[in-house]
């Protein structure tokens, strides 16, 4: 089995913008997480799509949900971000760290935002 097939899933579910929204949520709340309508609330997203965004990155291993009553919260698997950017440094950078002076020399290409 490829060991790459975790990194793609991952990489996928962030490659949408509520999806990398919701994560980044989610970091920034740290271990204890958010509840589902709370990060609903804080993204401006009907919980409806919310759900199908949570269960991509669910699936992609990157949140962990937990039963609190009838709420359910959800949290970074900080374990999974931190082989994911581990797996991005060693296979994409060659090993040689991504500080701005061993990246790549600039372009003439804007740059563009991820946020």
């Amino acid at each position: 089995m490829d060991a790459s097939l975790p990194v793609i899933a991952a990489l996928a579910a962030l490659a949408q913008p509520h999806r990398l929204a919701a994560f980044r949520a989610l970091v920034a709340a740290g271990p204890a997480g958010l509840a589902a309508g709370d990060i609903a609330a804080l993204l401006s997203v009907p919980p409806s799509s919310l759900s199908f965004h949570l269960a991509h990155l669910e699936r992609a291993g990157l949140i962990r949900p937990t039963r609190a009553g009838r709420s359910i919260i959800y949290a970074a698997d900080f374990a999974a971000m931190t082989a994911l950017v581990g797996y991005l440094t060693e296979n994409c950078c060659g090993g040689a760290g991504c500080a701005p002076d061993q990246a790549a020399p600039p372009t003439d290409e804007p740059r563009r935002s991820v946020a």
